[in-house]
């Protein structure tokens, strides 16, 4: 009997994705598209669960099909990664209007980046004092003691490490390990190899610019070959995000969310103010923050239902260039900065609002002032390096509470809700990072005010 109930649930996503294929033969909008979907998956997930139940056999069986769609249509995002960050650095450095000012516009992105983590840390810890949290008052189970001697063993693999020995570990010592995203640092090794490429580069111009303009004409051959591939890529976005969203709805516990819901609402009270600063910071650099809303929350979207701003590259990059009249090189700076510095919501929020929470287990006072200041220094210098991955929030939380001497297995206990925040927590990361790249154009007057201003957008070839 349970075959036949599976059969149908996937015929009913099938049918979803009907509705969804229909609509873009009538042209309707891509954003619309993507809502829309959004929607469907969050009504289809609730009404599997209301039927089956969230954990029953027929809902677990039946997601894993859902798979095929919403985790293939992930893997394939991150398999192009890689590809778009090395190549995008390397052809922003061929660009010679970015080129001729370099170094101010990385010092601006990764200045942005950081001072709104700093910023970010803040506001998580405010959001923590403000709701009085504290790990005491969650339940352990044993699902939180099992994560908890995850996260301890995971901390054992770099508790001997000195500080510059983990800025050592951001280098690239094998370029071709790292592109195959072994290492939790590697995505900013490749960003760094692709910087020494693009140096190089620099240098062959100036001396011997023949070979230069070859290998300029070879990047923007494979900068349109990547680009192309995402095209095809993000055609798949709408049905990827029906079946990531029908499956996040169908297996969520709402009991124990529920439970945790004071952490909950929290998390997601400084995530929004968050957010709300980088609209403050927009509207200071002359520009119309709500236009800006309108314009990302389709690449917000995503971010939101895949949980990775890895997997969100693509889009994020797309949608600067040909929404907000971000210059490519600015964009793929930008983007692929943001996915491994100063991550707002998984290595600025998170880590800032557990160390409030743990600090009084071991008799520390969360509201000192000598606290709160190291604690954001801590949070800011530790948002080097952090993956742009699900799980990146972890690695950001271990570096963190081992350097405040927090107990790290007490992160643990969140692991039932972890999923619902990391939602949150990865947008906000993705809109960091494209707002680091429009005030970064804006400042440089590089932005096409027009192309920001504009009421459609493109966000598909």
């Amino acid at each position: 009997m349970n075959i036949y109930l599976i059969i149908f649930n996937i015929a009913i996503l099938l049918l979803l994705i009907g509705v969804l294929v229909y609509m873009q033969k009538k042209h309707v909008s891509f954003s619309k598209r993507v809502f829309t979907a959004l929607g469907l998956g969050i009504v289809f997930g609730f009404a599997l669960q209301g039927v089956y139940g969230a954990g029953s056999a027929i809902v677990q069986q039946s997601t894993q099909w859902f798979d095929i769609v919403g985790t293939g249509y992930v893997k394939l995002l991150q398999m192009i990664v890689m590809p778009l960050v090395f190549i995008s650095i390397v052809m922003a450095f061929t660009k010679l209007s970015v080129s001729n000012h370099l170094g101010k516009i990385a010092t601006l992105i990764i200045g942005l980046l950081l001072g709104t983590t700093a910023i970010a840390a803040s506001i998580g810890i405010m959001s923590s004092l403000g709701f009085q949290l504290e790990a005491m008052e969650i339940p352990s189970g044993e699902a939180e003691q099992t994560r908890g001697q995850e996260l301890e063993q995971k901390y054992e693999q770099i508790q001997n490490l000195s500080f510059p020995q983990k800025i050592i570990e951001l280098l690239p010592a094998n370029p071709f390990l790292d592109f195959t995203g072994q290492r939790s640092t590697s995505t900013i090794a490749v960003v760094i190899f692709a910087a020494f490429v693009g140096i190089a580069y620099l240098g062959v111009a100036r001396k011997q610019p023949e070979q230069a303009e070859m290998f300029k004409k070879i990047v923007d051959a494979l900068y349109a070959i990547v680009m192309r591939i995402v095209t095809l890529v993000l055609r798949l976005t709408p049905y990827g995000i029906l079946a990531i969203m029908s499956r996040v709805t169908a297996t969520s516990d709402i009991n124990t969310i529920a439970k945790l819901g004071k952490f909950v609402v929290a998390s997601y009270i400084a995530l929004f103010v968050m957010f709300a600063i980088h609209l403050i910071i927009l509207a200071l650099a002359g520009l119309n923050p709500i236009t800006y809303v309108k314009k990302v929350l389709p690449v917000l979207s995503f971010a939101f239902t895949s949980r990775s701003s890895a997997a969100t590259l693509p889009l994020n990059v797309k949608a600067q260039t040909t929404a907000l009249g971000v210059p490519e090189g600015i964009a793929n700076f930008a983007g692929s900065f943001g996915l491994s510095i100063g991550q707002n919501g998984c290595a600025g929020i998170y880590p800032a609002m557990l160390a409030v929470m743990i600090a009084p287990t071991v008799n520390i006072d969360p509201t000192s002032p000598s606290f709160i200041l190291t604690l954001i220094l801590v949070v800011t210098i530790s948002s080097f390096g952090v993956a742009g991955v699900g799980g990146g929030a972890t690695f950001a939380a271990i570096l963190v509470l081992s350097t405040m001497n927090l107990p790290v297995a007490l992160a643990g206990l969140l692991i039932s809700i972890e999923p619902l925040i990391d939602m949150g927590r990865t947008a906000l990361n993705v809109s960091g990072s494209m707002t680091a790249g429009v005030v970064t154009s804006r400042i440089t007057k590089e932005l096409d005010v027009n192309v920001y201003n504009e009421e459609t957008q493109k966000l598909e070839a």
